[in-house]
């Protein structure tokens, strides 16, 4: 599933998007209200979890501004409250379920694959952008029925921008998605590998798929050849 994380403790925040990554779904992060409901209702997520104590409007205020515009993506709620009316409370908002702090890893991933199956969803293994794929599970690559044989860095950068859909994605997203430390490392690090990517999927098939966003980071189209 596409989940988006709203939480507004930084280490938390990087458990949940490092633990959820590693499940096989892909994760986006907002760090308070206001982020969180533009990319909320910009994004096409699956899933949210979403944090009831936020800066700007609170969980249960954004849960309720995306049911009110219709939008009835999943929501997990995440609190520090305990009490059988906060819970009450955040599922009269429109939360699907609920989750208290401190909680166990291990359960909100399970709640996240009881909540898609609830939907009837399934996760993907297959992305596709144009006639390029990328087999997320097996790590393969081909192009025009040809393999291309990825890093596993490089493929985690190139599914990264897959799952965007065609949309622009930043440096810095493609940091917190991919590196497990991304506090630490130089956004320009993902211009080296967008340039190695560039010359595996583009340059021998003579196309331009990858392309540069100025000022605002990356994104795949269809290019033909």
């Amino acid at each position: 599933m596409k989940i988006l994380v709203i939480e507004d403790e930084q280490a938390l925040a990087d458990t949940l998007r490092r633990a959820i990554s590693s499940d096989g779904h892909w994760v986006d992060v907002a760090h308070d209200g206001h982020r969180g409901l533009e990319l909320a209702l910009t994004g096409a997520y699956d899933a949210i979890v979403l944090d009831l104590m936020l800066p700007g409007p609170s969980g249960d205020e954004v849960c309720r501004r995306l049911r009110k515009l219709d939008d009835h993506t999943l929501v997990l709620m995440l609190t520090a409250k305990d009490g059988e009316y906060d819970e009450a409370d955040g599922l009269d908002a429109g939360a699907d379920d609920y989750l208290t702090k401190p909680f166990s890893l291990v359960i909100l991933l399970a709640r996240l694959r009881a909540l898609g199956r609830r939907a009837g969803r399934e996760r993907p293994t297959t992305l596709q952008v144009g006639d390029l794929t990328l087999d997320i599970a097996a790590r393969l690559c081909k192009r025009d029925e040809r393999t291309v044989e990825l890093t596993a860095r490089e493929a985690a950068v190139l599914g990264r921008l897959m799952a965007a859909a065609g949309g622009t994605v930043s440096k810095q997203d493609i940091l917190d998605e991919v590196w497990d430390s991304p506090a630490d490392l130089d956004p320009n690090i993902v211009e080296v590998y967008v340039s190695s990517l560039r010359k595996k999927i583009d340059a021998p098939f003579g196309r331009h798929t990858l392309r540069t966003v100025r000022g605002a980071g990356y994104r795949l189209a269809p290019d033909e050849p």
